[in-house]
């Protein structure tokens, strides 16, 4: 039997654990002193704490990490994604332990850790790039002067590492100096590693990612994509599948090139590969994620695999037992990642206590999450604190459903994203389907928002005033509580 170590916390570490159980598998949890209570733990059959809050003391140990699986008889690593999942040491060492490591090569991590690494391997397939430098900037001047041929603006990215980090638009020769010295002071303080290169800027595009999976027997497949358009800092926070910008015939031209870069670094597992795609409808590489992204369950719900169990699967030497022409498009999916953060705020970290904490549910829809009521969002990880998922018949039905979902959604004590699910579902720009990554500069204001939420806040804090009523064993009060919610629905709909 196996037993697999998920090297990760919330809501991913969750959601390995539950598809490992249907395997039979069974799981351990490590965790840090400030998840001692989290559910990832509780639900594990094996929980060891590896040590203090901040994610160099724990989630990031290696060694650490590595020393508890082989002390608990560990078969398998997952490692989710985020801290270690894209770390190509971590990989080899789990494998050197003699462990399964559930997800590509260190070779095929190492080559798409790089950005330039990878602009060089995708090259010999033909894939469509973004005009620019070839390797890192090495001469300032140099790079000026490419910049000024590329013609401004440019984009200025670090080499390793995303999330927008060492990352620069420059509109002109002028400011090209300075804006490169900070990409590097940026990319070395986050990364470890300054070197950045230059690209074409590309205006008004839209983000369009495939998923990929490939097994060890050669055999390399597309789940088609995720449109992950609408984002702030370049980081995601409302993702669909498919998009609605591809035509079949696209959809396929991109599909190929996502599956030669793959086999670009003979990649095995789960991975994704990344696209900017233009107002005319071209595309051009951006990078790869050797890892599970976030936004997978958009793809599950389109595709009906379990992306979890097919990594599994692959690790342990299973063909795929497919083929792209056995995969088709069922319905449309869209995820909103619930995050603890203030969009009134420019979408600022919120932390506090989950006063009231109720997920929606019913037909087509779904919630990844670790939390409940009563438990604290810690300040030292991600915010996320869910990803609401819906799947409709067609985009419209996912849209309707997603905004029921949202108001369906009881959460106080913190500030969320849920407001800004329910701008972005409304606004013309997306349900038209007419947006790019200028979604949130061009259409969202905060001012937008304080309707939205303060009916959110008032239906959340009167439902725990009925729910804390009937705990204490009060009768008959069910129609006069309706009754006061219903009002105050009207009333704030009406401010």
């Amino acid at each position: 039997m196996h037993k697999i170590l998920i090297a990760n916390r919330g809501e991913i570490a969750l959601r390995v654990m539950r598809t490992a159980k249907e395997l039979g598998y069974k799981t351990v949890a490590v965790f840090s002193e400030a998840d001692r209570t989290a559910l990832h733990v509780q639900y594990a059959d094996e929980a060891v704490c590896i040590g203090p809050p901040p994610s160099n003391q724990s989630y990031l140990l290696m060694d650490k990490i590595i020393e508890v699986a082989k002390e608990l008889g560990v078969t398998a690593i997952h490692p989710g994604y985020g801290f270690l999942s894209e770390n190509a040491q971590f990989s080899r060492k789990v494998s050197e332990a003699g462990m399964v490591f559930i997800g590509p090569t260190p070779e095929a991590i190492e080559v798409m850790g790089s950005k330039l690494g990878a602009k060089a391997a995708v090259k010999k397939f033909n894939v469509p790039m973004v005009p620019g430098t070839e390797g890192a900037i090495t001469d300032i001047g140099e790079a000026k002067k490419v910049a000024e041929q590329t013609g401004f603006p440019v984009l200025i990215k670090a080499s390793a590492g995303g999330g927008g980090k060492g990352m620069r638009v420059v509109n002109n020769s002028s400011e090209f100096e300075q804006q490169v010295q900070m990409a590097m002071s940026e990319a070395l303080s986050a990364f470890g590693d300054g070197s950045v290169f230059i690209e074409k800027y590309v205006v008004g595009p839209r983000h369009i990612e495939f998923q990929i999976l490939g097994d060890t027997h050669g055999n390399i497949v597309h789940l088609f994509e995720r449109e992950c358009s609408v984002q702030r800092r370049h980081q995601k926070l409302v993702e669909e599948a498919p998009s609605c910008v591809l035509t079949p015939e696209l959809r396929k031209r991109m599909g190929e090139a996502a599956v030669n870069v793959a086999k670009a670094c003979n990649y095995t597992g789960a991975g994704t590969v990344e696209f900017l795609v233009d107002a005319n409808l071209d595309f051009y590489f951006l990078e790869m994620n050797t890892r599970l992204q976030v936004e997978h369950p958009v793809t599950e719900q389109i595709t009906g695999l379990d992306l979890v169990r097919e990594q599994f699967r692959i690790a342990f030497g299973e063909k795929l037992g497919y083929t792209q022409d056995d995969l088709k498009i069922s319905g449309h999916s869209i995820e909103l990642r619930v995050c603890a953060e203030d969009p009134a705020n420019n979408f600022l970290p919120d932390i506090g206590k989950l006063h009231t904490y109720k997920i929606p549910q019913g037909y087509g829809v779904r919630v990844d999450d670790s939390f409940e009521a009563g438990m604290e969002i810690p300040i030292q990880y991600d915010p996320m604190i869910a990803k609401l998922i819906v799947w409709g018949h067609d985009r419209k039905d996912a849209i309707r459903r997603m905004k029921r979902a949202i108001a369906d959604y009881q959460i106080s004590g913190i500030a969320t994203t849920l407001p800004f699910g329910t701008f972005v579902m409304n606004h013309e720009a997306f349900v038209s389907g007419k947006f790019d990554t200028a979604f949130i500069p061009n259409y969202f204001t905060p001012e937008q928002l304080p309707q939205l939420a303060e009916v959110g806040e008032g239906i959340a804090a009167l439902a725990s005033v009925v729910l804390q009523l009937q705990s204490k064993g009060q009768k008959n009060t069910g129609g006069s509580h309706s009754a006061i919610l219903k009002s105050n629905w009207q009333k704030n709909r009406t401010q």
